[in-house]
């Protein structure tokens, strides 16, 4: 005989505090109601190793009713803790429920579908009324949520929690801009504070210590993070505030000194490199390219990514794109900018860092030629650059003769108005050379 359901009239309750233990909470409860009903026990379920000893219920779906013995699955959502929290509802108790248990809950509840068709009001809808009606009108907890939908995914993806959560933040992200009731101190960061300042990791932690909803959305993984742009984007949201966002974000998990010792010690290099690599990829895939919003962005920055994939990879077309931005920013650039030859790893006259910066120094001046302009002082800037640069290669014992002449003549004579660094260069490679 089935038991009539045991709750009718209990809630699904915040708990913002440590739940109680619900273990021994659930046994009284069990006991209780024998004790009541007289009926004994008729359901034992077995979640992830642990046996639970209920009374069948109308909360539960028909063909959970069926049998006597239940094994629920090893991905069951959650695992016993939180089967032991679906038990305590249907044994009257409230649901101690906040946003780090709800996705896990929810989740759990559909898949024993405890829906309206099987009992009203069932679980289901109540969770799916605290997600809308609480977590979804604060930030923190809607960033909560979706942190804990990783571990759930499909799931939670399944269920709509992801996509509520990331056209919710979107939204939040958006009125943080626009600021309808003028809460903020100091305007949002945007492009143009970007571009006043040469690139530094560090600068990036600085300037985020102004803008704390970014430092959030860059902590999410990619795939979420993506999502989010997209929605920004689609919410209207202009570029001059979004491509910050993504430039920080790639700060952050490809170029940050702590991200890169996290990676080395992780003991699964190759496996890392893979993961760095398409979070690579795809910022470079969401950074609008060309136009003012790309020119706009730092050089030191696309040099600093370029610079990343010679490590870990990069498609050939990505890299023949970022290759084309820094070639049409690079009389932006600092010499500390360059690549430049890892000492100790190789021959520097051979290296892909010096390759890279020769094909760079090769396609501007294939470019500026074309275009007739080769007496612009951007030419000439660039020319005193690569001067520079070739001062820190010089001292290479390996290089050639002819090899250090190929690399001057890179550069044409006509864009050198001022041939100091050139001699340099020249002066140092010599003394190198005799001395050898």
């Amino acid at each position: 005989m089935e038991v009539a359901s045991p709750l009718k009239d209990s809630s699904v309750s915040l708990s913002p505090f440590s739940s109680p233990n619900v273990s021994a909470l659930l046994k009284i409860k069990i006991l209780s109601w024998t004790q009541e009903t007289g009926l004994p026990v008729a359901v034992s379920v077995r979640v992830g190793g642990k046996i639970f000893n209920l009374h069948k219920s109308g909360y539960f779906n028909k063909r959970l009713n069926k049998s006597n013995e239940i094994d629920l699955p090893p991905g069951f959502p959650g695992g016993p803790e939180t089967f032991e929290m679906i038990a305590l509802f249907i044994y009257g108790s409230s649901t101690l429920i906040d946003p780090f248990n709800v996705v896990a809950l929810r989740c759990a509840a559909e898949f024993l579908e405890m829906t309206e068709d099987y009992s009203s009001g069932n679980l289901c809808e109540r969770f799916d009324l605290y997600l809308n009606q609480v977590v979804m009108q604060s930030w923190d907890d809607t960033l909560i949520v979706l942190q804990k939908c990783q571990t759930l995914l499909p799931r939670s993806e399944d269920l709509l929690i992801v996509s509520r959560c990331i056209e919710c933040l979107a939204f939040m992200a958006c009125m943080e801009i626009l600021d309808p009731e003028r809460r903020r101190d100091t305007p949002v960061l945007t492009l143009e504070a970007l571009s006043t300042r040469n690139w530094s990791c560090e600068m990036g932690r600085e300037i985020l210590s102004q803008d704390l909803w970014i430092k959030d959305l860059i902590a999410l993984p990619f795939g979420f993070f993506k999502r989010i742009i997209g929605s920004l984007r689609r919410q209207g949201m202009k570029e001059k505030y979004l491509s910050p966002i993504i430039v920080f974000y790639a700060n952050k998990w490809v170029l940050s000194t702590k991200t890169l010792q996290f990676w080395e010690n992780s003991g699964q290099r190759s496996g890392d490199d893979h993961k760095v690599s398409v979070i690579l990829q795809g910022v470079l895939d969401l950074l609008p390219m060309g136009g003012k919003v790309g020119r706009s962005i730092p050089i030191g920055f696309y040099f600093a990514i370029l610079s990343r994939s010679l490590e870990v990879g990069m498609r050939i077309d990505s890299r023949v794109k970022l290759e084309g931005q820094i070639v049409s920013l690079l009389h932006f650039a600092q010499l500390e900018d360059f690549l430049f030859p890892k000492s100790g790893s190789e021959s520097i006259s051979s290296s892909t860092e010096l390759a890279t910066m020769e094909s760079i120094i090769s396609t501007y001046v294939s470019s500026t030629m074309e275009s007739d302009n080769n007496l612009s002082a951007g030419n000439t800037i660039v020319a005193e650059l690569w001067d520079g640069y070739l001062s820190h290669i010089a001292p290479d014992p390996n290089m050639e003769h002819k090899r250090f002449m190929e690399l001057i003549e890179r550069v044409p004579i006509s864009y050198r108005h001022c041939h100091d660094k050139l001699y340099r260069a020249m002066n140092i490679f010599l003394k190198v050379n005799i001395s050898s």
